[in-house]
């Protein structure tokens, strides 16, 4: 049975865990965290919690408000335990989609113009989402107070995440300031920026 779940599962174990939710709230809580790092959990967000309640990870209760009927998802005892042995198992290496990046990639096959824009709304967009993650961490009351601890590290890593990007952004678009076209760096020396990238490398590495 195991072997059917995915980490979209577990994550939205992990969330039943926190509280009870509707299928809207549970959206609305993985727009607002889980897609900074997991964002496969919305594409499946209408599918998953009928898993779950078949494998008995969790239960669902049809509720009516109003005129409205609404169905609530709450966690089990053996959906806990199956978070907790999940917990235990070693996490897949870990991956990232930037299809920005794609196109930096490739960029010897266009414009240094649109090499240019592409590397702008990199930095742009990192800009957006750093002042998404201080809005978020500006929030009071804290969101889930008794979980305010954990929030704190994870809010951490994805802002110095956008914070890398993009100085990595502004840092690209000084050196491309300097080729007269992606095919042909000029006097820009490539070689340096690849030593300087090896000198950096750990110890024993």
């Amino acid at each position: 049975m195991s072997g059917t779940r995915t980490t979209t599962s577990y994550a939205l174990l992990g969330l039943l865990a926190v509280r009870d939710w509707t299928t809207y709230e549970l959206a609305k809580q993985v727009r607002r965290s889980l897609n900074w790092f997991w964002p496969r959990a919305e594409r499946k967000l209408y599918d998953e919690p009928k898993r779950l309640v078949e494998q008995g990870l969790a239960t669902s209760v049809r509720e009516q408000t109003g005129r409205r009927a609404r169905t609530v998802y709450r966690i089990t005892g053996a959906g806990r335990a199956a978070l907790r042995e999940w917990l235990d198992e070693p996490a897949a290496p870990r991956g990232i989609e930037f299809e920005a990046m794609v196109k930096v990639f490739f960029a010897d096959a266009g414009s240094l113009e649109q090499l240019t824009a592409t590397l702008e709304r990199i930095a742009a967009e990192a800009e957006e989402r750093i002042a998404a993650l201080a809005e978020m961490a500006a929030a009071r009351p804290v969101p889930f107070a008794q979980r305010a601890h954990i929030s704190a590290i994870g809010l951490r890593l994805q802002y110095e995440q956008e914070d890398a990007v993009r100085r990595w952004a502004r840092w690209a678009r000084a050196q491309v300031e300097q080729w007269p076209d992606t095919t042909d760096p000029g006097d820009w020396d490539a070689l340096a920026a690849l030593d300087d990238l090896a000198a950096a490398r750990p110890a024993g590495g």
